[in-house]
């Protein structure tokens, strides 16, 4: 290998890339070339332009090229587990993506053009797996985006823009240093406290004061005994990693 260069990868040729086109249900044409070693974005890919969906996940790719702007149908693109540490400009170009997954790379603020908020179209993002410190408060811009995913990064905190985008239901910020997830939850009390406490003997209590006291305790009792249920975890069904399991190390999901 020569000095300075990386993997070289495997070269796709336009056969291969015809091969790997598939029709989905939905009528939407899919170029599933993920697994495929893979280094450098394949010209050849430039006479299928016209495809709605690509997989480029788990391969070698550092860079995606300005080229991607010919790829105008583009509605799904998968680009998860690479190398990447920089989008181009050009991805802002993709008016009608609605689905753009970048786990499992190596991101930082730096590779994330502003030109990234011009997907106004896009609902699901996944950020996860990268080394992400903050995220611009430009992507409060994206208002269609109901998907978020921001898991395992460096993120000390998320902007209020992002928090309050109008169409947001899943927003996936596990595994990061954010301070309000360092507070421990106070454990819920399912039993209600009283203020004050009177205490009376039996014969002192009339008949139906005795029988209303006698079935307060029993109900009492009855919560002492019940153990809580705990919190029903949330799903994030297209933000996980992957595997749907995610890894602390991100260079283990790398080698598996």
């Amino acid at each position: 290998m020569p000095k300075g260069k990386g993997p070289q990868g495997k070269r796709i040729t336009l056969k291969v890339a015809k091969n790997s086109l598939r029709v989905l249900f939905n009528g939407r044409r899919r170029l599933e070339l993920s697994k495929m070693g893979i280094a450098v974005f394949p010209k050849c890919l430039l006479e299928l332009a016209d495809v709605e969906e690509i997989d480029l996940s788990r391969n070698l790719l550092r860079k995606i090229p300005n080229i991607i702007e010919k790829f105008q149908n583009l509605m799904w693109l998968d680009l998860h587990s690479n190398q990447i540490d920089e989008l181009p400009a050009a991805i802002g170009t993709l008016k009608n993506l609605t689905y753009l997954n970048l786990c499992n790379n190596k991101l930082t603020i730096k590779g994330l053009p502003e030109e990234l908020t011009h997907l106004r179209n896009l609902r699901t993002l996944n950020l996860g797996l990268n080394c992400l410190e903050t995220i611009p408060t430009t992507l409060g811009a994206l208002k269609e985006l109901i998907e978020l995913g921001l898991f395992d990064n460096s993120l000390t905190i998320i902007p209020k823009s992002v928090k309050k985008l109008p169409k947001l239901e899943r927003l996936n910020v596990k595994r990061n240093p954010l301070p309000e997830f360092a507070k421990e939850e106070e454990p819920i009390d399912t039993i209600k406290r009283i203020e004050s406490l009177y205490l009376v003997e039996k014969k002192d209590l009339c008949n139906s004061c005795l029988q209303t006291c006698q079935g307060e305790r029993d109900e009492l009792h009855k919560l002492e005994e019940m153990t809580p249920e705990p919190p029903e975890k949330p799903n994030f069904s297209s933000l996980t990693t992957p595997n749907s399991t995610a890894m602390d190390n991100q260079e283990e999901w790398r080698i598996k």
